[in-house]
């Protein structure tokens, strides 16, 4: 006669079927993988706007003239939309750059250096990333808009 022992650990659900709108929201997502999936994001954002940073690039250095134009689109907007949009989209494109960049150090780090990493050094370098990448676009968003 064999008897089954009581479970000594608590019995963790199981989800198999993940439905999105009622398992996600209650996530709690760790600092590191935030800052992971906001590494893909911004990537895929600096991708997307490829153009849209190539012409900025191209109409900044080609001549004075074009330069002017292309401060002129900053402050008093383009092609119907205010400067201030304009200028939002910079930004976007400042955090987008820095948050890449910033978090993509911390993964090369990470990839190089394997003795080092643990779980304490995954979450405080995930929270450096992410206080330095928006401290930054502070910054450059106060430049941008005229603060300083």
């Amino acid at each position: 006669m064999t008897e089954q022992a009581p479970p000594s650990r608590k019995i963790r659900p199981e989800f198999r079927n993940v439905n999105a709108f009622n398992d996600l929201p209650g996530y709690r997502w760790p600092l590191a993988s935030l800052v992971s999936g906001m590494h893909r994001a911004s990537g895929a954002i600096l991708f997307l706007l490829m153009p849209f940073i190539i012409w900025m690039f191209d109409n900044s250095v080609s001549s004075e003239i074009s330069f002017a134009k292309f401060k002129a689109a900053f402050n008093v907007g383009m092609l119907g939309l205010p400067g201030v949009l304009w200028k939002l989209i910079a930004l976007a494109l400042i955090w987008a750059y820095l948050q890449h960049f910033i978090a993509g150090l911390r993964h090369l780090w990470m990839d190089t250096h394997h003795d080092a990493v643990s779980k304490e050094f995954g979450k405080s370098s995930a929270a450096f990333a992410l206080v330095a990448s928006i401290g930054l676009t502070l910054v450059l968003g106060a430049k941008l808009f005229g603060l300083y």
